[in-house]
């Protein structure tokens, strides 16, 4: 990585989203009991299982923090070695390089972002983007000029390697089958982040299934069905099962130091370089299929992706 970054702001924090603290730690290194003693014993038992030489990118470092919480701020200053804390959002546009917004509640992206991309100032978005028509309209200029990425670090996943760089490995697939925990919008996004954007066809139409839980079929162009289940407050894992004419896989995926750490490489990369890392048109495909299901859960029968113009 080149010497463009330097100063780089986190934006946080949302309630359940441990991120400003996973990804501030995996950039700058942590202090384990401070990790801790904010609440986050899950992101440091996967932190401290590292080489500390998988930490950090040269000379860029987290140099300022914004929570909407004082307090929060300043935990995740000192357990990730930040100095600034800062109070007022705006006063972070004349110090930074870059901005990191680590909140998966897509209702304030748009809000906290514009600070920065109207600066010029390269951002990071977490996922979901947006589901709303006219924010993603809004944000499209940026996707396409490379000053902001949004994405689930799913896209990114140490144990899907094979299959994003070889979908043809299984001969032709079937049948697709993802489940997870929590909501479609918030945590489906990253089990569709992890498989459409590299399969050969396009998604052509989204099905919500009534269940004890949230069941999406998802149809491709070439016949293909993915099936998403979002499985709500259960302990489960993220699971993703391949069935193709040539073989079948069973993949587990809970690496998250991986698939973060790679996700912030290709954001430094695309500030460097000036272009996108992921293709503007992958992500707002993604937004059409989470906005589809969302349609199709409140009643719309099937929803065909080219029925959602942005």
């Amino acid at each position: 990585m080149g010497c463009m970054v330097k100063n780089v702001g986190i934006v946080g924090y949302n309630k359940g989203n441990g991120h400003p603290f996973s990804f501030s730690a995996i950039i700058n290194g942590y202090a384990p009991s401070l990790i801790t003693s904010a609440g986050w014993e899950v992101i440091r038992n996967y932190l401290d299982r590292r080489d500390l030489s998988e930490f950090g990118f040269g000379n860029i470092k987290v140099t300022h923090a914004w929570t909407q919480d004082p307090l929060t701020t300043k935990q995740l200053c000192k357990a990730c070695f930040i100095p600034n804390a800062i109070t007022n959002i705006e006063d972070m546009c004349n110090e930074v390089d870059a901005v990191i917004i680590a909140r998966d509640d897509f209702e304030c992206h748009k809000s906290l972002s514009a600070h920065f991309l109207e600066k010029d100032i390269p951002v990071f978005i977490d996922k979901p983007l947006s589901v709303k028509e006219e924010e993603l309209k809004y944000f499209t200029p940026f996707l396409m000029h490379g000053k902001l990425m949004s994405c689930s670090s799913m896209r990114f996943a140490r144990e899907l390697d094979s299959y994003h760089s070889d979908p043809l490995i299984y001969g032709k697939l079937h049948l697709i089958r993802a489940a997870g925990p929590l909501s479609w919008v918030k945590y489906g996004i990253h089990l569709l982040e992890a498989i459409i954007p590299f399969y050969p066809s396009e998604p052509l139409s989204v099905l919500y299934h009534s269940s004890t839980h949230d069941s999406y079929i998802i149809r491709f162009k070439d016949h293909t069905t993915l099936l998403v289940n979002t499985l709500g407050n259960l302990k489960v894992p993220f699971l993703i099962d391949f069935f193709g004419e040539k073989t079948h896989s069973q993949t587990i995926i809970n690496d998250n130091f991986s698939m973060f750490r790679r996700t912030l490489w290709h954001f430094f990369k695309s500030i460097e370089t000036k272009k996108p890392e992921i293709s503007p048109a992958s992500t707002l495909t993604l937004m059409k299929v989470l906005m589809a299901g969302t349609q199709s859960k409140a009643g719309k029968g099937e929803v065909y992706l080219d029925e959602i113009v942005i």
